[in-house]
Parts: structure tokens; C-alpha cells; sequence
């Protein structure tokens, strides 16, 4: 008979658990039949003595079992998901879906609300009259089936064991485990039935992960529990040292989403959407290789195709697809805030998660899950890092619906840091496939 304390004194000794030995801890903690108590001892083991590929892949799946798992077999092709660890101003899966779409590669996406500075992907598309994600599951293989994209919002009882595992963490210092994390991310993700799945894991001021070399250990980590269990996986690391683009908050997002999709987007967002887009195009199947899937994905912006399928897209879900040829259409701020330099010089540095945190101060984003988000406010950036400003100019724009935003306006100040050196981000940091 197996029992929790032998196997946290195999983890602590340095010991390898067998598939088994996961399956029982993780079903037992799941049922309520191990209690937290062990469970943090064996976290805390886990956080010492890492897991080997295998023990990683065995975790992520039996994750995966503990809960529901979603069925897309209905839908037809590769399926592919993007996972972001991350970030402000990340407007990507708004410009890729429509986009990759466009290429015949299916995107059948379950979305969060989110938590944090501003909405997830379904509160910003909520910033569109009369979009909405509660369609059937039928609705929506029928719809990817013919338009190949859908974005419903998460149903059913994906991963409890990754919830109930997440709060322990949270709680016993054991957030901060590649094992753990990979795992968390891509039970998820496996969960919700993608058959590709690529990655942009963000590295950072602004990010979860600070440096180059953590963000790449996780993501290696990643791409191989995805490898190990059959799901073509890949990954981007990419820079969050500055916010991505100009827009911070829902309606303003949608708004650069639909720029980006015509081609006048911001270079960051659309170089991070390019890099992306080609992994999913390959990991589709649509392109041999990356560089021929940028080509394509070129093309599809400008010819208009991939803004055509942002419209398609909203329509079929009921929300005004006119708004992609007038942006006026999202909900406005009552009122408008210039920002200016106190300094002239270069821009050195823009703290991404305080400027989010400047977003989330309007109203732009939520603190607790039942905080109403209000889809008009938040920032536009008129200056970036390696820009020059002239003291007096303006560097962000503040959309707000009171009238008082001195707070929000020191908090942006405080966090632009002027000086004399011209500072070049370096986005896109690697590409990682296994």
C-alpha cells in the first residue's frame, strides 16, 4: 500500500516518483484524502530537489485528469493555442487569432477574465457592442469548423488539482518552482484540448520571470512536458522590460488590435505578433518554415484578409464588427490627460508592471474577481524606451472617467526614468522548439 510520507521522503532524498506515485498524491490531495500538510512538505521537496522530464510530464498529466478535459475533436486540422506568461499592454491574442485564422490554421480559444492591470482577453473583446462568449460547445466547433476561429470563455472543471496545488503554493513559498509552474501552465493548456500549443514567455521588469536565463529554463521546461505528452510545442521569449505597444486598457487595446491587423500597428506588437504567428502557422502545419509563414502572414495584412476575419470573427459571436472600420464605435473615456516630461533626455527605462498598475488605478483592470472593469479607461504611451522627449512634451495620454487623476499622472511620471543614454530593447530573445 503506498503511503504520502514515503513518498515525500523518496522527494527529499533526491529520489524520482513514479507515474503512479504522482497519479496517487495528486488524485489523493484533489479528493481531500492527502492533506495540505503533506502536500506542502512534498512541494517543498519538489522546490529542492526538482523533477526529472518525466516526473514533469507525469505531474502535468495527471493534473490534467483531475478535472474535465475538453473534446475538440469536432473541430477539424491542427488546433493550436498561444499561452502568454504575462505582461502589460499585451494586446497579442487579439491580432493573432483573426490573423492566423486568415491562414486556414484553426484557433479554438478558451479565455480567462482577467486579474491584474487590465482585462483578460474576454473583458477587452466585451469593449465591442454586443460580443459575447456564451455559446455551446456545438456553436463553437461549427463556427472553427467554418471560419476557423472562436474564442468561448472557460467552462467546466478544468485542472482543480492546479487550483488547489496553486493556493498551497501560494501560501508556503513554493510559487517559484519551474516544475511547478511548467506544469501548472501547460495542465491547462492541455486540458482545454489544443493539439499544438506555442508560448511567449515574457522576461523582465515586467514579467514573472526578472532574467533572460530563468525565462529560458522555463520555457525549455515547458516545450518539453509539451513534447513528452503528444502536443507539438514551442516557444518565444520575448522582452516585457516596457509595456507591448502604446494601448493599456480594454476598449483602447481593441482599438490597436484593429490598427495592428491593418498593418499601422505599433512595431513591437507587431513584430511579437509576426514572431508568434509563424510558430503557429508551423505548428499548423500551414508553412515548412518560419520565414515562409512570416511572408504569408505579411500578405494576409495587406490584403485586408486578416481584418476581414476580425470582423467575421466579432459577428459570429454578435458583437459590431463595424468598429474595425471605425474605432470611434468602442466606448470613450469622458476625459483626456496629458502626461508631460518633467526632463528632456532619453527615454532609459518604463517600468511595465507600475504603468499597468497606473492603467488599473482608472478602473482598467480588477483587483478581485467580482470588481466591474470599466472597458473606456487607461493609458496610451506616446513615448517609448529609446525615444527622446523634450521636457514639457508629452510622453502618455491618461483616458479616465473622473476628473481628478493626479495619482495616476505621478505614478506614470515616477516610472518613466529620462536620462542620457539611448537605450535599444532588444524584443525578441529566442526561439525555443525542444
Amino acid at each position: 500500500m503506498m503511503r504520502m510520507v514515503d513518498l515525500i521522503a523518496k522527494k527529499r532524498d533526491g529520489g524520482a516518483l513514479t507515474k503512479e506515485e504522482i497519479a496517487f498524491f495528486i488524485d489523493g490531495y484533489t479528493t481531500g484524502d492527502i492533506p495540505d500538510y503533506q502536500v506542502s512538505s512534498m512541494m517543498m521537496a519538489i522546490f529542492f530537489q526538482d523533477m526529472t522530464e518525466d516526473e514533469r510530464a507525469n505531474l502535468t498529466m495527471a493534473m490534467v485528469k483531475s478535472g474535465d478535459e475538453i473534446d475538440l475533436s469536432a473541430i477539424e486540422g491542427i488546433k493550436v493555442d498561444k499561452h502568454s506568461t504575462g505582461g502589460v499592454g499585451d494586446t497579442t491574442t487579439l491580432v493573432l487569432a483573426p490573423l492566423v485564422a486568415a491562414l486556414d490554421v484553426p484557433v479554438a480559444k478558451m479565455s480567462g477574465r482577467g486579474l491584474g492591470h487590465t482585462g483578460g482577453t474576454i473583458d477587452k473583446l466585451e469593449a465591442v457592442s454586443g460580443f459575447h462568449t456564451e455559446i455551446t460547445e456545438t456553436e463553437f466547433a461549427e463556427i472553427v469548423n467554418r471560419d476557423k476561429v472562436a474564442v468561448i470563455g472557460q467552462s467546466g472543471n478544468l485542472t482543480p488539482a492546479d487550483k488547489k496545488l496553486y493556493a498551497l503554493r501560494d501560501v508556503t513559498a513554493t510559487v517559484n518552482s519551474i516544475p511547478l509552474i511548467a506544469s501548472s501552465i501547460m495542465s491547462k493548456k492541455i486540458a482545454a484540448g489544443a493539439d499544438a500549443i506555442v508560448l511567449d514567455v515574457k522576461t523582465g521588469s515586467g514579467a514573472f520571470m526578472k532574467t533572460e536565463e530563468a525565462s529560458v529554463e522555463l520555457a525549455q521546461a515547458m516545450v518539453s512536458i509539451g513534447n513528452n505528452v503528444g502536443r507539438k510545442t514551442m516557444a518565444v521569449i520575448s522582452s516585457m522590460s516596457e509595456p507591448l505597444g502604446y494601448a493599456i486598457g480594454n476598449a483602447l487595446e481593441i482599438k490597436e488590435a484593429v490598427e495592428t491587423l491593418r498593418g499601422e500597428g505599433p512595431a513591437d506588437l507587431t513584430r511579437l505578433c509576426m514572431e508568434l504567428g509563424a510558430q503557429m502557422v508551423v505548428a499548423g502545419g500551414k508553412a515548412e518554415t518560419l520565414e515562409a509563414a512570416r511572408e504569408k502572414l505579411q500578405a494576409v495584412i495587406d490584403n485586408g484578409q486578416a481584418l476581414e476575419k476580425f470582423k467575421v470573427f466579432l459577428s459570429n459571436q454578435g458583437g459590431d464588427a463595424s468598429v474595425a472600420d471605425d474605432v470611434s464605435k468602442l466606448p470613450q473615456s469622458d476625459y483626456l490627460f496629458e502626461v508631460r516630461a518633467e526632463t528632456s533626455g532619453y527615454i532609459e527605462e518604463i517600468a511595465a508592471e507600475e504603468i499597468g498598475v497606473a492603467s488599473a488605478m482608472l478602473g482598467a483592470g480588477r483587483q478581485t474577481k467580482d470588481d466591474a472593469i470599466d472597458l473606456a479607461v487607461g493609458l496610451m504611451l506616446k513615448k517609448k524606451t529609446g525615444d527622446h522627449v523634450a521636457e514639457g512634451e508629452t510622453i502618455a495620454v491618461i483616458h479616465s472617467n473622473r476628473e481628478d487623476v493626479g495619482d495616476v499622472e505621478r505614478k506614470i511620471l515616477d516610472n518613466y526614468t529620462i536620462g542620457n543614454n539611448r537605450v535599444e530593447i532588444d524584443l525578441v530573445k529566442q526561439h525555443i522548439t525542444e
